[in-house]
C-alpha cells in the first residue's frame, strides 16, 4: 500500500535514513539504493515522497521502496 511521507533524516555518508508517515505511524527506514532504483536525486531532509513499506530482507522490519517525489 502506498504512503506519503517527509524525509526526516538522512546521512549521506552513511546512506541511509526515515521518513515520517504522513498518517503519524512509525518512521520507515529509506537505504539510498531505493533512491537510486527510482531515479531520483539524492534527499533532502523535509522533502516530501510516497513510498511502499516492504519488509527488510534481513527481517529487521519494515523499509521504504518504490520511492516517488510527493
Amino acid at each position: 500500500m502506498r504512503q506519503n511521507g517527509t524525509i526526516k533524516f538522512f546521512n549521506h555518508d552513511r546512506g541511509f535514513g526515515f521518513i515520517t508517515p504522513a498518517d503519524g505511524g512509525k518512521d520507515v527506514f529509506v537505504h539510498i539504493t531505493a533512491f537510486e532504483q527510482a531515479g531520483l536525486p539524492t534527499p533532502e531532509e523535509g522533502a516530501k515522497i510516497s513510498f511502499v513499506a516492504e519488509d527488510d530482507r534481513r527481517g529487521r522490519g519494515k523499509q521504504a521502496a518504490q520511492l516517488e517525489l510527493a
